[in-house]
């Protein structure tokens, strides 16, 4: 569905402030009667369509207690309360996570299309837009084909901070919106980074090739293990009693490595697959000792192997289930997995893509006992497999989001398609002008439920690398940036890194690291005003980047910026200005993208380490 409106904003008028100095018999009466007060707020206050029909967040705010509001308490106010100078009580947050609560129903949403099946078990759908049409499949137990899918349970997710309680970053940009690839904050004054420790790793060989350290969209995970857990995993004794904030890394060499955060040490012996890894895994957000990462490669050494997408567990260290690549339903016969999986702890569902253009939601059924230091699943997967009138190019190598029971991806052709999870129904999509190799990030504002996202050129018809953002309930796009980009067939240019999403001090701009720019070599980086899509600031990059840009926390409440780059430096930079405050050498390309625990960063480069970095 191909929609270029521009979105339209309003400015609010000048709120009419009174002043009132009256007796304390008049105070009382603006109290009482404070809420009836009417406030002008221009003639049109329209926002988009997703806001009018959508809670912006999920959360609900704390009730306060029936004797802080209750005027006609005769209890004594503690000491505490009866001080002035003592600062209120936050109201407290609770976020939801009931799916029946969360659960969006999709018929209501605007645009709706009832599908159409047609004969040999396949329904389709085509938007009167353009007028483009997917057609889908739904697979159980291996090839069986359903004609009437009915799902098992209902999965709705919270918002991103509820997607887990355990601190970290447990997936590809740590939670459903994929907008935390960082956990904690940093006492952050000297503005410096620090290298404190490395750990070596291998390569791998293929027929014609060689992947040296870790890879592109491979970014570590950085967990901080309950107690429970920790005492009940496969880690060495000396770490058993420790605070542990574990690293875990799948590389290029074939090894899935396990590290401490602050020292670098390993902490188990790495788990061996033999066929190297380019993608970032995912940690059981429920603190379960389970571990789930995709295989991007099949060759070593001329060896070649089977792609599976693998379950370890994390007490005997060993592979329990594997998902193949090689799917006899799929369109698409390259079956690596760089997707990084998404765990709904609500349902016990393991949802990934696939390069071959299947999309897995499995129910794994989850058996966990930690007294007896045991865990087990039995998994039962269903398959989207699907076709669209735009291309013949099926493949997700980017990362799926998900709103409440909505999922996003984008495919090699360039499709983004929004889909409810649930029932596996297309809801909407749209026909960007190159590859979806970068993951989309998502925001949810008071404004409305957002999606970011940017294309790989990889065909010579389109020389922009067209920079969007999008309603993520209508698929209505609400701005383009374009950047004139260099077309290389072999080494392509443009977004193959996911965006930076601002929060806190800088939550009005979105920084994009772009590839192959003004130069083969070089790149750019560029900060947009989230509502416009207008440039704040652009900064040419002598070395063009793949990497993801990171944002560090200050405990003065200043946001940093972490970016890496082709020649092997990494960046810590002021994301208001895009200038650099310091840059140290990993030695050799940053395809990896980084993440950071408080005041500690960890990437893996071409030069066959994993670096342990300090911003101070």
């Amino acid at each position: 569905m191909k929609r270029h409106s521009q979105a339209k904003r309003q400015n609010l008028p000048l709120i009419l402030m009174i002043v009132l100095t009256v007796s304390l018999a008049g105070v009382a009466l603006v109290m009482i009667f404070g809420g009836d007060l009417l406030t002008d707020r221009g003639e049109n206050t329209s926002i988009p369509s997703s806001s009018s029909m959508l809670s912006p967040s999920g959360t609900i705010s704390g009730t306060p207690s029936e004797s802080s509001s209750d005027p006609s308490d005769s209890g004594t106010p503690s000491e505490s309360s009866s001080d002035p100078s003592d600062p209120p009580e936050p109201t407290p947050v609770v976020i939801e996570t009931d799916p029946a609560k969360l659960l969006l129903p999709v018929k209501d949403l605007p645009g709706y299309l009832t599908p159409t099946a047609n004969s040999g078990g396949s329904f389709s759908k085509t938007f009167p837009d353009d007028n483009g049409t997917i057609t889908w499949w739904i697979y159980q137990n291996g090839s069986e084909l359903l004609n009437n899918y009915t799902p098992d349970s209902t999965i709705a997710f919270p918002s991103s901070e509820g997607f887990t309680d355990i601190e970290g970053v447990l997936t590809f940009r740590g939670n459903n919106y994929r907008d935390a690839p960082t956990w904690g904050s940093a006492d952050i004054i000297d503005k410096k980074l620090e290298i404190v420790w490395t750990k070596s790793n291998g390569a791998i060989s293929g027929t014609g090739s060689y992947w040296p350290g870790s890879g592109w969209t491979g970014q570590p995970l950085l967990v901080h293990w309950p107690e429970e857990t920790r005492q009940v995993m496969g880690i060495k004794e000396e770490f058993k009693n420790t605070d542990l904030v574990e690293v875990i890394y799948p590389v290029f060499d074939g090894n899935i490595y396990f590290l401490d955060l602050a020292t670098g040490v390993p902490t188990r012996d790495p788990i061996t697959v033999g066929f190297g890894f380019k993608g970032t895994g995912s940690v059981d957000p429920r603190g379960y000792p389970l571990f789930y990462t995709g295989q991007g490669l099949n060759d070593t050494n001329g060896t070649k192997g089977v792609f599976k997408y693998r379950i370890f567990d994390l007490i005997q260290n060993k592979e329990i289930f594997g998902i193949p690549g090689a799917d006899s339903v799929a369109y698409r016969s390259w079956g690596a997995f760089d997707s990084s999986a998404i765990m709904d702890r609500q349902t016990d569902s393991l949802i990934v893509a696939g390069e071959n253009g299947v999309l897995y939601k499995t129910a794994l059924n989850t058996v966990y006992d930690p007294v007896a230091k045991a865990i087990s699943i039995n998994p039962s997967i269903t398959k989207f497999v699907y076709k669209t009138s735009y291309h013949t190019l099926y493949g997700i190598e980017s990362s799926p989001l998900l709103y409440r029971n909505l999922l996003y991806f984008a495919d090699n052709g360039g499709t983004i398609v929004c889909m409810d999870i649930n029932t596996l129904e297309p809801l909407w999509m749209f026909q960007t002008l190159g590859d979806g190799n970068a993951t989309m990030v998502m925001e949810e504002t008071d404004e409305g439920v957002f999606l970011y996202q940017g294309n790989t050129v990889d065909q010579s018809a389109n020389r922009n690398t067209n920079l969007c953002k999008f309603d993520a309930i209508t698929g209505e796009q609400l701005w383009q940036y374009d950047i004139p980009t260099t077309y290389d067939s072999n080494l392509h240019g443009g977004l193959l890194a996911t965006p930076l999403i601002g929060k806190n001090d800088i939550s009005d701009l979105i920084i994009f690291n772009v590839g192959k720019t003004t130069g083969s070599n070089k790149g750019t980086l560029v900060a947009l005003d989230k509502s416009t899509g207008l440039a704040v600031w652009s900064r040419e990059l002598t070395a063009y980047s793949w990497s993801s840009p990171i944002s560090i926390l200050g405990n003065d409440g200043k946001t940093y910026g972490i970016f890496c780059d082709s020649v092997g430096d990494m960046h810590l930079f002021d994301p208001r200005t895009g200038e650099d405050l310091d840059v140290i050498s990993l030695e050799l390309n940053v395809e990896s993208s980084p993440s950071a625990y408080n005041d500690m960063i960890v990437v893996g480069s071409y030069a066959q380490k994993i670096f342990g970095i300090k911003i101070s």
